[in-house]
């Protein structure tokens, strides 16, 4: 069997940040790991190219090639996830696909083969077993959740690895919490299920191996759902595996702010390698984190936990969302200031929506406010249900948030916030690389030169240099980051 493996291409968002990697010459920030584990389950005597869409075109002549194509996708891209489905009827090639969106809505596509939803490990060999025996079924299913110390190493070496700004990895699936808009627990469950340490660590040493430097992705749903497990066993070794080899990589993760609360867990993360973290803070409104069943977000300080979590060594950005009925006018004044008192650098701001099959959908199905037409990019003013609030107040509220916290005046001052409490990590050495004399060339000319306001950007330059010289890399990142942030913004 020939197998092509495609990953659908990702509008233009403030998570792809696509602006800002032309500073260090790369094309995306992460890899489709979904992919190139699948490609790991295929039997191993079947030929499998990979085509993520983000970096190279998909060609006619890429589709003919394969006896069967594989697409995986999730909302976001779902545009580009139907126009492939109708390029692999058009050339009359088959095609199988899988994957989050594919699990949520696979009612909603037409043209596709067969659909091996929920998670590959249990609904894949079924498949093949049934395409080698010549009666493959539409739909393969399954309610069950596997068990992920089985499941195999993803294949790295597919990947154009130059390409990416950092690679992915998984140490867990599953979400203790079950905050009503996530569809996590509905597609991986609430307990954390984890592989094991040592086939971790035998996936660090397959890139290590594979020669790739820099950092990496463990994208679980909440890296800490296994906090005793973690400071128990894996921790322990990741950091006597990241000293040996004097820290080859840095560690980015989500995490759910109560990360805070446990110091040794905090230093364990530090010492091993891990330097940024993504939290779903949503929004500082108390009734609005009831309405949604964020539990672990209340009766606490927010900003308090943030600023703890940057002061022990992490750079936090976080998620935010309006458009909960509990949402006043007020709100978005209140996103504002909180936000900028948290010095959280990278704030992602969007609307609210209700992804297929959550507890939200189907509260608001009952409700009848569902809307039929959604882009999946929360942040293009899209949204799939009617909100309380009157819709021209929201995305007038929403814009102004985006206007405000990207604004160079606003942004820059977050970042002083951030680096006057921040604790840059002992094994951080900020040392030059050649790439980096060339993006810090590139900024110099694009924000230092041509942009608009570019005296915020040399008062950052000056404070960071003489306040802060060893955290000095980390300001002009952030400096990149808020270039590519103003760009998006602009189209908001």
């Amino acid at each position: 069997m020939k197998i092509l493996l495609v990953y659908p291409e990702t509008p233009a968002s403030f998570w792809s940040f696509k602006d800002a990697l032309k500073f260090v010459a790369k094309k995306v920030a992460e890899p489709p790991l979904g992919l190139i584990t699948v490609a790991a389950l295929l039997p191993q005597d079947w030929e499998k190219k990979i085509i993520d869409m983000n970096i190279s075109p998909l060609e006619g002549k890429d589709i003919l090639w394969a006896d069967y194509v594989f697409l995986s996708g999730m909302s976001i891209q779902i545009n580009s996830f139907r126009e492939v489905i109708r390029r692999c009827n058009t050339l009359g090639v088959k095609i199988v696909v899988g994957g989050p969106l594919a699990t949520t809505q696979y009612k909603d596509f037409l043209g596709v083969d067969h659909f091996v939803l929920n998670e590959a490990e249990n609904t894949l060999p079924p498949f093949i077993e049934d395409l080698k025996n010549g009666n493959p079924k539409p739909v393969y299913s399954s309610d069950e959740y596997p068990d992920i110390t089985k499941s195999p190493a993803p294949m790295w070496e597919l990947l154009e690895m130059n390409k990416y700004a950092s690679l992915s990895m998984q140490y867990s699936r599953g979400c203790p919490y079950d905050c009503d808009f996530c569809s996590i627990t509905m597609l991986n469950g609430r307990t954390p299920r984890t592989k094991t340490t040592t086939q971790f660590i035998g996936e660090l040493n397959t890139i290590y191996n594979l020669g790739y430097r820099g950092p990496i992705s463990i994208v679980d749903d909440n890296f800490i759902g296994n906090k005793r497990k973690l400071k128990e066993e894996m921790l322990p070794l990741l950091i006597e595996w990241s000293k040996e080899r004097k820290y080859p990589f840095s560690f980015i993760t989500e995490v759910s702010v109560n990360l805070a609360d446990d110091d040794l867990l905090m230093d364990l993360m530090i010492e091993a390698g891990f330097n940024s973290i993504f939290v779903g803070i949503e929004t500082p409104s108390t009734e609005s984190l009831q309405e949604c069943g964020k539990s672990q977000n209340l009766k606490r300080n927010l900003v308090t936990s943030v600023k703890k979590l940057q002061g022990r060594g992490f750079i936090v950005s976080a998620g935010f969302i309006v458009g909960f009925d509990s949402d006043t006018g007020s709100v978005f004044e209140d996103q504002i200031n909180f936000i900028q008192k948290s010095g959280i650098v990278s704030a992602m701001v969007g609307l609210l929506n209700a992804p297929s099959g959550t507890k939200l959908y189907k509260k608001l199905q009952s409700e009848n406010r569902l809307l039929e037409i959604w882009s999946g990019n929360n942040m293009d003013g899209a949204m799939n249900f009617v909100p309380k609030m009157n819709y021209a107040e929201l995305i007038g509220g929403y814009s102004k948030i985006i206007q405000t916290i990207y604004a160079q005046k606003e942004y820059y001052i977050r970042v002083k916030s951030f680096l006057n409490n921040y604790k840059q990590p002992f094994w951080n050495k900020n040392k030059i690389k050649l790439k980096e004399v060339r993006a810090f060339m590139m900024l110099i000319w694009l924000l230092g030169t041509l942009e608009k306001g570019k005296k915020y950007f040399w008062k950052l330059f000056a404070f960071s240099l003489l306040k802060h010289p060893n955290k000095f890399p980390i300001a002009m990142t952030m400096a990149v980051y808020g270039y590519h942030f103003r760009r998006v913004a602009a189209k908001i």
